[in-house]
């Protein structure tokens, strides 16, 4: 198909190199010389402007980082006023659904569909093509979404109507977030006990409390270590999820506590008397 790509980054880039290699003709915004170049050793068409991404292209992915990216490129740019009757737009970032509504009401117009598809995973995922994507949309754009997404994604999940894959994705990242929290608390409960944090980390991922959560913490050899690594990302979607409850009158319920320790430095224990 040939495919728009906005967002070349971390992520995308990857994302870039399996679409061509699955024998898509994929254009791409790239802002710098040294972008143009790189981009184009992986096969694709470097192109300077939203404007050239969106002629005459099938499937426009976003990929870049925040919401507020999201809407100046499709609400304030000129992305949607050249893409094509018939086209469709996917958004990876992760965000607020009412973004992703609100495109879908700006792209209405022009007969172009909008599928709302945030990732779980990293750049290791998408060159193994076990990235987790998660769709919200029609059947049928949902469709067109997994013909190009599938270059670098397994499993697709379709989630329900436009905007409930970006529930699903931020739901996901309080529970990890939380997750993260309990791991912090569980090494300084282990502190307590005379556990060196290594040797705890080392020995859980392996026992029932294991799961994605502390292996990912273990892999990188500790709790703070891990933080400074995906703070930036997860904090980013942690306030869109309070926001986002905060909007709808949710609770957090049980979770709130534990992504703050998630989220927050791990604090010295007090000397005792």
């Amino acid at each position: 198909m040939r495919v728009g790509f906005v967002g070349a980054g971390r992520m995308g880039r990857p994302m870039v190199a399996q679409l061509v290699a699955a024998g898509h003709t994929v254009r791409v915004l790239a802002r710098t010389d040294r972008a143009h170049a790189e981009l184009a050793a992986l096969g694709a068409t470097p192109v300077n402007s939203a404007i050239e991404v969106a002629r005459g292209t099938e499937v426009v992915l976003v990929c870049v980082f925040t919401d507020d990216q999201v809407r100046e490129l499709c609400l304030g740019g000129t992305l949607l006023g050249e893409l094509p009757r018939g086209a469709l737009i996917v958004l990876h970032t992760t965000g607020s659904p009412e973004t992703a509504d609100a495109v879908a009401a700006r792209a209405r117009d022009r007969g172009i569909g909008v599928v709302d598809g945030p990732v779980s995973g990293g750049p290791h995922d998408i060159a193994a093509g076990t990235l987790t994507v998660f769709l919200g949309g029609t059947e049928s754009d949902v469709i067109t979404a997994k013909a190009v997404v599938g270059a670098y994604a397994n499993p697709m999940l379709h989630v329900g109507a436009l905007g409930a894959g970006q529930r699903v994705k931020l739901v996901n990242n309080i529970l990890f977030a939380a997750q993260i929290g309990l791991v912090a608390e569980a090494v300084r409960l282990g502190a307590q006990l005379g556990l060196p944090e290594p040797a705890l980390l080392a020995a859980l991922p392996h026992a029932s409390s294991g799961g994605r959560a502390i292996s990912s913490v273990a892999a990188r050899g500790s709790v703070d270590e891990f933080r400074s690594t995906v703070g930036e990302f997860l904090r980013k979607d942690i306030a869109v999820a309070h926001d986002l409850a905060a909007a709808l009158g949710a609770d957090l319920g049980l979770l709130g506590p534990a992504v703050r320790a998630g989220l927050a430095p791990i604090a010295p224990e007090a000397p005792t008397a």
